[in-house]
């Protein structure tokens, strides 16, 4: 163990602070991608810092499990969507643990911890007269014979006369509007053209509530820019909040109101407590401590900019009116953008936690460059790969890592692997140590950018103690032995600090060099105590750079993804669109091709002679496809989320015959099914009139 010294003073110790943390619940109809963990890593630097630090710090999160989209993506896969959440759920928590997410509990709102607090919370508010109910109009599939929500409906602006907008705003002009203004509207499950249809609906009386809201977004418990930005809303007045569905919907139905639903937005966030309740009677914590009204633990979410109506309106509102206690902060964060764009599945940069980590990356190069730009405000941050590549190597290899592997070889040849009994270079340490309490403002305000920049800087006062030393040197002359023993052992006084700095970036990474140097987990009031007289293990490497290559192999093998398993999307009624539409629908379609480059492309008609499930693939399917005369063909096709494998078969369906096969995780992929969608969950193969043939030329 590390030896106290006498020669600095240990800051005044703050009392320990109870502090329950959240993360915004990732939906459980996708996978993770390098987008969600923006917040899942920032959410986590920031517990792991409490936690140094000796806090009661808890971290709660769950999978968002309820709304038509998980029933009808369950339905289209044939199975229960019980089935479909606890399948994603395995996922999600697969990979968080891959970047180190460290939550205390991760649950599903798809408990009955979380039923009967958001039935509770609802008959309170109820109870103080903040719900209303009322008959409105609504557009509804006459073929599913299903109330469409505002994301499942399609149509012309009613504004700006664009086309294939959602049924709540224009991704063209920006208005706002009610779906029954849509024009033209398409039903997104079924393509029918929906009907009006009355139905009686709960509603939040938000308005009432807005004396108590202007005062809480002005308390302190938002950013300035979010609490402006509250500021506007008011100004454009608030509106009762629509907090019911119709059946068939997967989610709690309201008590005392057969066949209405809680609209998934009331029991998402409830999900936060539900979690916790869990948590409390697994480990004999008092829950009411925790939440009740006169609770003195602090209460932080971490959240995306795009839900901060819900967490700063909604949401205290519920917790305020229905006896609970109120949020401490709500922090905001921005997007992420890829090399300067949106995400972009036809470019490979929309990349899923997984496909990460399938091409051997670290997870802590990616938490230690997101930290890097992450500055406690809601603006966007970007994840340039040249740039990624280049600071990971300079920063944590060049720089971090090099100081150990520059001095710590020299301890085990020449002193038995031992630290020397003292040093003479107390001025270099204790600027390292003085840093501290710095450093530790820059993580308590969510300011992770300035922290590393000051860790760096550090990083390269020692390394530059290195350089002017020169042990390599001192290692050749016997008369400079006991130099050389004091210049190795100030320099892993430096490493050791400059661990305890990054750990909670570089979680695993600080494992290592704790089990290197031999020394129990760091705290941070290990910043003060002076390492020496002490046995080290032998050095081994800690941490290679990034290869360039796999960044590329990472971006091509996403495109590749795409090709082999996306088919062409086509969205009635409006123009067909490219792949990259799905994730950027305000992107229209920029290239076009000749009549001679279309003549190029063999369409056949293809009967699917089998489809089967893939072991280990979240989205395709193994399709047989029977061509007649010209054979048989495997094509691995990502529609997993539209069809069971047994509706499929005996289907005919269109594919393009000369595509050249690719070979692919689970085998050889031999062609291409083509199929349409405008938006998920609406994914239809196309299939020809009655009378086609397995071979016929597609012209």
């Amino acid at each position: 163990m590390a030896a106290s010294c006498a020669h600095w003073v240990i800051p005044a110790v703050s009392m320990s602070r109870q502090i329950l943390v959240t993360s915004a619940l990732p939906y459980a109809n996708g996978s993770i991608h390098l987008g969600h963990l923006v917040e899942y890593i920032q959410t986590d630097i920031w517990v792991r810092f409490q936690k140094m630090h000796g806090h009661d710090c808890r971290y709660m999160c769950a999978d968002d499990t309820h709304g038509t989209a998980i029933m009808l993506r369950a339905e289209k896969e044939g199975i229960t969507p019980e089935t479909l959440i606890g399948r994603v759920w395995d996922e999600h928590t697969r990979d968080f643990a891959g970047f180190n997410i460290g939550f205390d509990h991760y649950y599903s709102t798809h408990s009955d911890e979380n039923r009967e607090l958001a039935s509770t919370i609802y008959l309170r508010l109820k109870e103080a007269g903040l719900i209303d109910v009322k008959t409105i109009a609504q557009l509804y599939d006459p073929v599913k014979n299903m109330f469409l929500p505002d994301r499942f409906i399609k149509g012309e602006c009613p504004k700006c006369g664009a086309l294939d907008q959602y049924g709540d705003n224009c991704e063209v002009c920006g208005a706002t509007y009610s779906p029954t203004e849509l024009k033209n509207p398409v039903s997104a499950v079924s393509g029918a053209t929906p009907v009006h249809k009355y139905s009686e609906h709960y509603f939040f009386k938000l308005g009432a509530c807005e004396a108590f809201l202007r005062e809480w977004t002005t308390s302190g418990a938002l950013q300035a820019e979010a609490s402006n930005k509250m500021q506007e809303w008011f100004a454009s007045g608030l509106n009762n909040w629509d907090i019911s569905r119709d059946s068939p919907y997967f989610g709690f139905e309201i008590p005392g109101a057969p066949g209405k639903y809680f609209y998934v937005w009331l029991d998402a966030p409830v999900g936060y407590m539900a979690s916790f309740a869990k948590y409390a009677k697994d480990n004999g914590l008092d829950f009411d401590a925790w939440w009740g009204p006169d609770s003195k633990t602090e209460l932080v979410h971490f959240i995306g900019k795009d839900i901060l109506y819900f967490h700063a309106l909604f949401w205290p509102a519920m917790l305020k009116y229905s006896g609970h206690r109120l949020p401490t902060a709500v922090y905001a964060h921005g997007f992420l953008t890829v090399n300067g764009q949106k995400m972009s599945k036809s470019r490979g940069t929309f990349i899923t936690a997984d496909s990460y980590l399938a091409q051997g990356l670290n997870p802590e190069w990616l938490r230690y460059y997101y930290a890097a730009k992450l500055n406690g405000t809601m603006e966007d941050i970007d994840l340039n790969l040249e740039d990624f590549v280049a600071r990971v190597n300079s920063d944590l290899v060049g720089k971090f890592i090099n100081i150990a592997s520059r001095t710590a070889g020299f301890i085990h040849k020449k002193f038995d692997g031992k630290l020397a009994d003292g040093v003479a270079n107390l001025e270099l340490i204790g600027e390292f140590q003085a840093a501290a309490s710095t450093i530790a403002a820059h993580y308590e305000s969510r300011d992770f950018a300035k922290a590393l920049r000051e860790i760096m800087a550090l990083a390269d006062r020692a390394n530059q103690y290195v350089a002017d030393e020169k042990p390599w040197e001192l290692a050749k002359k016997e008369e400079a032995i006991y130099r050389l023993h004091e210049v190795c052992t100030v320099s892993l006084n430096c490493f050791r600090l400059l661990t305890l700095y990054l750990k909670p970036v570089l979680p695993k990474l600080a494992e290592q060099v704790e089990a290197f140097l031999n020394i129990s987990p760091l705290t941070w009031d290990d910043a003060q105590s002076l390492f020496i007289r002490h046995t080290i293990n032998e050095y081994s490497h800690l941490m290679t750079r990034i290869d360039p290559k796999s960044i590329d192999a990472m971006v091509e093998a996403n495109k590749d993804n795409l090709a082999a398993t996306t088919p062409p999307v086509v969205s009635a009624p409006a123009p067909a669109r490219h792949a990259e539409a799905q994730v950027n629908a305000t992107h229209p379609v920029a290239e076009t091709i000749s009549i001679d480059d279309f003549s190029k492309i063999d369409l056949r008609i293809a009967r699917i002679a089998n489809a089967e499930h893939i072991e280990g693939a979240d989205k395709l399917l193994r399709l047989t496809l029977d061509l007649g005369d010209l054979g048989t063909r495997q094509v691995f096709a990502g529609i997993k989320s539209a069809y069971a494998p047994e509706a499929l078969v005996g289907r005919f369906t269109v594919m393009v015959a000369n595509l050249a096969p690719r070979k692919m995780k689970f085998g050889m992929s031999e062609g291409m099914v083509l199929a349409a969608s405008g938006s998920e969950p609406g994914l239809f193969i196309l299939s020809p009139d009655h009378g086609a043939q397995p071979g016929m030329k597609v012209k």
